[in-house]
């Protein structure tokens, strides 16, 4: 793979910065792309370090241009996609009926729209690469609850738009899937401890703490074991491996 560029979204932070780190130890070149452009360039040295070339957009997906200048940009550079890792959103996590319909579709845009738009622009680049597309979810999309039912609804319709870009790619040779992380210890993950901990009566610290027993699981999972997967998923020994959705959350979802 050392000939190939891959794109990664929301790589300033958490699981978009560890994926991007870990595939430049595979991949010659890793575009990363978020809102923050100043975060985005120590995701840039580090990608350096790690061998591979970085090439940096900070633009905020959300908006159709964006997706636009992303992908003509890669192709005005470096004239091949070969894996589009869609990771960028922040879904709101508000109660059912408190969340307004701004927020609504502030979290569609970015996590559903902004990944459908990439993947849409790139499609015809990834069938000449006969590259691959992986989208993220959460492990919400199995267990929606009121108090973070857009993050539930906006996570599941990934898992099916995944799929339904993985029928296509059967007939065109690009190979589409779907990861449902649980609960990674990222920035995003503290910033939901600090909402849950009042809720519950207890400290951040203590929360942080009692939140793995209360999931049903041993330990939160770290950004770069996410990472490993995602490597996996867009390397040649995944291949056959297509319109699947990957849960890795430590055995927190317990149905089938």
């Amino acid at each position: 793979m050392k000939n190939s560029v891959a794109i990664v979204t929301g790589a300033s932070q958490g699981i978009g910065r560890a994926t991007a780190v870990r595939l430049a130890r595979d991949l010659s070149t890793v575009v990363v792309a978020a809102r923050n452009a100043e975060a985005l360039k120590e995701t840039a040295a580090e990608v350096k370090a790690a061998g591979a070339e970085p090439q940096i957009f900070g633009l905020d997906l959300s908006k159709k241009e964006s997706a636009e200048a992303l992908i003509q940009g890669t192709l005005d550079h470096f004239g091949r996609i070969d894996a589009l890792l869609n990771i960028a959103g922040a879904v709101p996590q508000i109660g059912l009926f408190e969340m307004t319909d701004e927020q609504w579709w502030s979290g569609m845009e970015l996590k559903f729209h902004g990944a459908r738009r990439l993947t849409i622009l790139a499609w015809d680049a990834l069938k000449a690469a006969q590259g691959s597309v992986v989208l993220i979810s959460g492990s919400a999309a199995l267990d929606p609850q009121p108090g973070f039912a857009a993050v539930a609804a906006i996570n599941a319709a990934i898992i099916a738009l995944a799929k339904a870009f993985a029928e296509q790619g059967i007939k065109d040779g690009v190979q589409v899937n779907s990861v449902v992380p649980g609960a990674v210890m990222t920035g995003r993950r503290r910033s939901f401890m600090e909402k849950w901990a009042p809720e519950h009566g207890m400290t951040v610290e203590q929360a942080t703490r009692a939140f793995p027993e209360k999931a049903g699981i041993s330990r939160y999972g770290e950004p770069e074991e996410i990472a490993d997967l995602m490597a996996f998923l867009v390397s040649p020994a995944a291949k056959w491996l297509t319109g699947t959705s990957v849960r890795m959350d430590g055995g927190e979802i317990k149905g089938i």
